[in-house]
C-alpha cells in the first residue's frame, strides 16, 4: 500500500480541525468542564502545526520547520493542561509555555538549528515528556472510576513512548535528503500514526468526560442534597449487596424533639441541626460505612458483619459526639438523637423493622439513648 504524504496531511488536518471544533462545541455547552476547551485548542493548533510541515520547500524552513514544532510543542503542552485541568489541578501555564520557548531559543543557535539529529532529539524528549506527564497526571487520580481513565493513560504513555523511540533511531538511521522518497515515506507514515493518535485521543477524553458526567448524575440521584447523605433508594441497594454477603447491623438514628427546634429556632437552623449531624456521625462512624437519610430527621446506616455488641457500641458513639454538638451561635440549643439497633440477615426493610422497634423503645423510655432491638430488648445507653 502506498502512502501519499500529501494526501495523508490533508487528511490529518482536516480530522484534527474536526475533532478540536467537537471539543469546543462542547466545552460552549459546558463551561465548567474547562478540560474541553484546553483539548479544543490542542486540537487547532496541532493541526495548524501540520498544516506547517506540509508546507515544507512551499514556505520558508523557519516556518515550517522553526515554528511547525514550536506551535506542536504548545498542541502536546495544551493536552497536559486539558488532563490538569479534568483531574482538577492547577494548570501551569509557564511549564506548558516553556517547552516551545526551549525550542525556538535553541533555534536561535545555528549549529543546533542545523543539525536534524539535534532537532530531532530536542523535539521528541519535549512532545515525549508532554504525553508522560499527562498520562501521568491520568492515572495518579485513578481514585475516581471511569472506565475510560485507564486506556487514555496508556494511550498518552505510549505516544511518549513512540516520542522518546525517535531519539535513538536518529543515531541508527541515517537522514535522507530533502524531497527524497524515502522523505516523503517517513513524512506520510509520521502522518498517518498522529492521525490515529488524534482520533483515539479524541475519543477516550469524550469518552472520559461522559463517564463523569454520568457518575455525577448517579451520584445526584443517590444522594439527599440538602446533608450529603445517601437516600433511602440508594441505602437500600446498598443493604441489599451487603445483606447478600451475610449478616449485618443496622442503626436507625431520630433526632430528638425535632419539630421543636424548627419550631424555636426556624427552618434554616434545623437544617444546620440535620447537616451537622452528619458531620458528627460521619467522624465516629466506621470508614466506608454508608449513611443515608430515610426522609425527615430519620437516618440510617448498615454495619456489614458487625456482632450487636459492635454496633451498639458504635451507635453510643454517635450518640455522644451529637449530644456533644454546641452551635457558637445558638449555645442554648441543645441535640440529642435516640438510635435504635438491630442485627440480622434477609430482608433490609425486616431488619429496619426491627431497629425502628429499637428506636420506639429508646424514645419511650426518654429519648438519647441506644436500644437494642430483637428478642428481649435492652437499652444500651
Amino acid at each position: 500500500m502506498k502512502l501519499d504524504a500529501p494526501t495523508l496531511v490533508t487528511v490529518t488536518v482536516f480530522v484534527t480541525v474536526i475533532m478540536g471544533a467537537l471539543y469546543l462545541l462542547s466545552w460552549r455547552q459546558a463551561r465548567q468542564t474547562r478540560a474541553l476547551g484546553f483539548l479544543g485548542f490542542a486540537q487547532i493548533v496541532g493541526a495548524l502545526a501540520v498544516t506547517l510541515f506540509g508546507l515544507r520547500g512551499v514556505i520558508p524552513d523557519w516556518i515550517s520547520i522553526g515554528l511547525a514544532n514550536a506551535v506542536m510543542l504548545a498542541a502536546f503542552g495544551l493536552i497536559w493542561g486539558g488532563a490538569c485541568s479534568f483531574q482538577g489541578r492547577p494548570v501551569p501555564p509557564l511549564r506548558i509555555a516553556a517547552g516551545p520557548v526551549l525550542w525556538l531559543a535553541a533555534c536561535l543557535a545555528p549549529p543546533f538549528y542545523a543539525s536534524l539529529a539535534a532537532r530531532v532529539i530536542l523535539s521528541s524528549a519535549v512532545a515525549g515528556l508532554y504525553c508522560a506527564l499527562a498520562a501521568r497526571t491520568l492515572w495518579d487520580h485513578r481514585g475516581e472510576p471511569l472506565p475510560s481513565r485507564g486506556p487514555a493513560a496508556l494511550l498518552l504513555a505510549s505516544e511518549a513512548v513512540l516520542a522518546w523511540a525517535r531519539i535513538p533511531a536518529t543515531f541508527v538511521l541515517p537522514a535522507p535528503p530533502v524531497g527524497s522518497p524515502t522523505q516523503t515515506f517517513w513524512v506520510a507514515v509520521l502522518c498517518f500514526i498522529a492521525l490515529l493518535y488524534t482520533v483515539a485521543v479524541s475519543v477516550l477524553f469524550m469518552a472520559l468526560a461522559k463517564e463523569r458526567l454520568e457518575a455525577e448524575q448517579r451520584r445526584a440521584a443517590e444522594t439527599d442534597p440538602l446533608t450529603g447523605a445517601a437516600n433511602r433508594r440508594a441505602l437500600a441497594a446498598h443493604a441489599h449487596h451487603a445483606l447478600a454477603a451475610g449478616p449485618a447491623a443496622v442503626l436507625l438514628f431520630d433526632l430528638d424533639h425535632f419539630k421543636r427546634v424548627n419550631d424555636t429556632f426556624g427552618h434554616a437552623v434545623g437544617d444546620a441541626v440535620l447537616v451537622g449531624f452528619c458531620a458528627a456521625a460521619r467522624q465516629v462512624l466506621p470508614a466506608g460505612v454508608t449513611l443515608g437519610r430515610l426522609g425527615g430527621e430519620e437516618f440510617a446506616c448498615l454495619l456489614p458483619g458487625a456482632g450487636a455488641g459492635d454496633a451498639a457500641a458504635i451507635a453510643e458513639t454517635v450518640r455522644l459526639a451529637v449530644a456533644a454538638l454546641r452551635p457558637d451561635v445558638l449555645p442554648a440549643l441543645s441535640v440529642t438523637v435516640s438510635v435504635g439497633v438491630a442485627r440480622g440477615s434477609g430482608d433490609f426493610e425486616a431488619l429496619l423493622g426491627l431497629a425502628d422497634r429499637a428506636l420506639y423503645q429508646a424514645k419511650a423510655q426518654g429519648r438519647n439513648r441506644v436500644v437494642l432491638g430483637g428478642p428481649g430488648l435492652r437499652q444500651v445507653a
